[in-house]
């Protein structure tokens, strides 16, 4: 045999001797390796969006301070510049408001890769340790990392809600009475003007009024509470339509009843997942979605005739397939399984079944 030869020879035969137990630690390397070049890929990310939050939080505090300015001076300000500053300031919010949802979004991301990181540090460990689980109860019971991270989280939703509601209806509180302002001070000068200036504040009224009541229901549907998880997606399927535009149906077989809290709302939020993945991603004309309710299991299938993707590479490069492997993630833990189908150019169905529970 040629001396070349021989090192691959060597090399294949090393690989023939890996047991079960070694190839399996070596894709736990692999996996964790990959995990690890994701974070750091997002914290750049997360870093040039934290930049941009900043700069776009300063340009809105100023024109709203140039606002101000105006109002204090409001009878000798041409009603055109006025109007303008008013719209500048709309748009600032606007384009602060969108960053901080993307900046969370990528935030959120960053702490699900650390955390998956972390697991598969910790079974590499044991793995290679040979250490023997202790699966006894003290060894279960909940260990007060895992209570910090809990309130973590519930701090962060906190914050993002508390975000939300500053860029979103409190700006807008803050408009309506820059416009009823200026309406006031017109009535004496322009009565023409003043009504077009209530016009438009009732126009923004309504649309804020709307964005508030589409906030409350994204955030938790009092619905899912009151009525339970069938009802609750057929709302939400009917408003998805009206604002997408989409041809979009919803069936519902088997028998329509009530299950446990936690379990409607991760199949509501999992139809959120789907459809909120259509709308942005895939460029669709028709969705179908079914829902399936029988005495051992609830089953959701959403059909799309979009662009498709491939599933392991959304999946694994994470940006698009993030969202997709939390589902998995939730439906995982309650004892279901997801079933994607897809290929570029060919659309997609995805199914997701939990156990019914009792």
């Amino acid at each position: 045999m040629p001396d070349a030869a021989k090192p691959k020879a060597k090399e294949k035969e090393k690989e023939k001797e890996l047991t079960p137990l070694e190839v399996y630690v070596e894709s736990l390397r692999q996996e964790l390796q990959q995990v690890r070049a994701e974070m750091k890929e997002i914290g750049l990310l997360v870093e040039q969006s934290q930049g941009e939050v900043e700069k776009l939080a300063q340009r809105n505090a100023s024109i709203t301070a140039h606002v101000h300015q105006l109002q204090a001076h409001f009878d000798t300000v041409p009603r055109e510049d006025i109007r303008g500053a008013y719209e500048a300031s709309q748009d600032a919010q606007q384009r602060l408001f969108t960053m901080r949802g993307q900046l969370e979004k990528l935030q959120s991301d960053q702490g699900h890769l650390k955390r998956h990181a972390e697991t598969i540090a910790r079974a590499l460990q044991v793995l290679e340790g040979g250490v023997t689980l202790d699966l006894s109860e003290e060894a279960v019971n909940l260990p007060s990392s895992s209570i910090e991270q809990i309130i973590e989280a519930q701090e962060e939703e906190r914050r993002k809600i508390s975000r939300q509601i500053h860029d979103g209806p409190a700006q807008a509180l803050a408009n309506f009475i820059l416009q009823t302002e200026i309406a006031m001070r017109l009535f004496d000068v322009d009565a023409g003007k003043a009504r077009q200036e209530l016009t438009s504040l009732k126009a923004s009224a309504t649309s804020t009024f709307a964005n508030v009541r589409d906030f409350i229901f994204d955030l938790r549907p009092m619905m899912l509470d009151d009525l339970g998880l069938i009802p609750t997606a057929r709302r939400y399927v009917d408003a998805y339509k009206e604002k997408t535009g989409l041809n979009v149906t919803l069936v519902v077989t088997g028998t329509e009843r009530r299950l446990e809290p936690h379990r409607e709302v991760l199949v509501f939020r999992g139809i959120q997942e789907l459809l909120g993945n259509i709308r942005d991603h895939a460029q669709a004309t028709q969705v179908k979605a079914m829902m399936d309710v029988d005495a051992a299991q609830v089953r959701v299938t959403v059909d799309d005739n979009g662009r498709g993707f491939d599933p392991e590479t959304a999946q694994a490069e994470g940006t698009k397939g993030r969202g997709l492997r939390t589902l998995k993630s939730r439906v995982a833990q309650v004892g279901g399984t997801i079933e994607i189908e897809s290929s570029p150019g060919s659309g997609s169905k995805i199914t997701f079944s939990i156990p019914a529970g009792t």
